[in-house]
């Protein structure tokens, strides 16, 4: 898998990542919190997001 994530674009993720899966526990939102937030997170931890890929798009800064 090659990295297709820039560096604001993994923040990002793992930031929102990890309050969706917070906000579940003090009854803000729902259960689906926790999947979409471990999906975002573990996309921004590994740097690579296979839907990107489906689509094409690249935001990392170098080709590799």
């Amino acid at each position: 898998m090659k990295a297709n994530l820039h560096q604001v674009d993994r923040i990002i993720r793992i930031v929102i990542g990890i309050a969706l899966i917070v906000l579940p526990l003090f009854a803000v939102i729902g259960w689906w919190g926790y999947v979409v937030g471990a999906i975002l997170l573990a996309t921004g931890l590994i740097n690579f997001c296979p839907i990107y890929r489906l689509l094409g798009i690249n935001t990392c800064k170098y080709k590799r």
